[in-house]
């Protein structure tokens, strides 16, 4: 089961994954996108059974009866992926109170929501892997992507929780961490609809492919974390050696592009 498998990432691992598997349930709330990819990976893949709903996981009850359609039919995937978000880029006290309020909803409560409802047929089954896409940002606290860092910071923490608690039920839990990649992410979260991408400098971007096939090569291993990209790698590594009073004062004077 893939959450935003729209486009962007969701839509990487449907397409990496198809050739290995017998079914797989798609959800985001572009129906047109998503028929569109279902009918590609069909194509592909003729034994791939592809089940896809439209469905606003913003929607606290579009979430809940969602649920309950796939608890009723007795669907169990083996693998769940978390990739639905969203973020917000710019200064916290000029933000729109509900873009706030749904990029919370959708990168933690949906995320937790679902994860809550499949767990149970795992753990049953004693067997199964979840994917929550987190992202380099969780392990600092930036300026201007206040609430997405923080939200984000919260799906690393449950993630990590949530593997140990799972270990004894062969379930693993890996927390994907990407840096910087070309997706439709960046748009939603600037505020200027000319932009369509974060500030940054282009050396840190890494292929939605690399970012999604390094995923299921960590997942493969038992990895608890991945940070796609060897950039990307040591830009984390040097980020947790850093003391919180070092990042205020790195994070504190850097260059504010957005306001």
């Amino acid at each position: 089961m893939i959450t935003g498998a729209s486009s962007g990432l969701g839509e990487e691992f449907a397409r990496q994954l198809a050739p290995c598997c017998d079914q797989m349930i798609l959800i985001a709330r572009r129906e047109e996108r998503l028929l569109g990819l279902a009918s590609d990976l069909k194509e592909l893949n003729p034994h791939l059974d592809v089940l896809h709903f439209a469905v606003d996981l913003i929607d606290r009850d579009a979430r809940a009866n969602f649920i309950q359609l796939i608890e009723d039919h007795g669907a169990s995937p083996d693998l769940l992926i978390n990739n639905a978000g969203m973020g917000d880029f710019g200064e916290f006290s000029k933000a729109d109170w509900p873009k706030l309020e749904q990029m919370l909803e959708l990168n933690v409560n949906a995320l937790t929501h679902l994860t809550h409802a499949l767990l149970p047929a795992m753990c049953e089954g004693g067997e199964g892997d979840i994917i929550n896409v987190s992202s380099l940002a969780s392990i600092i606290p930036i300026p201007d992507f206040a609430v997405y860092a923080a939200s984000k910071a919260y799906v690393t923490s449950f993630s990590e929780a949530l593997r140990m608690e799972l270990k004894d039920h062969n379930i693993n839990v890996l927390a994907l961490c990407p840096g910087p990649v070309h997706t439709e992410f960046g748009k939603t979260a600037m505020r200027d609809e000319s932009k369509n991408k974060i500030p940054g400098s282009e050396f840190f971007y890494v292929p939605k492919s690399q970012v999604v096939s390094e995923a299921l090569a960590g997942l493969s291993t038992n990895k608890a974390r991945v940070y796609p990209g060897w950039k990307i790698g040591l830009v984390a590594l040097a980020l947790s050696a850093i003391p919180i009073v070092g990042l205020r004062i790195i994070l504190g004077t850097r260059p504010r592009r957005e306001r």
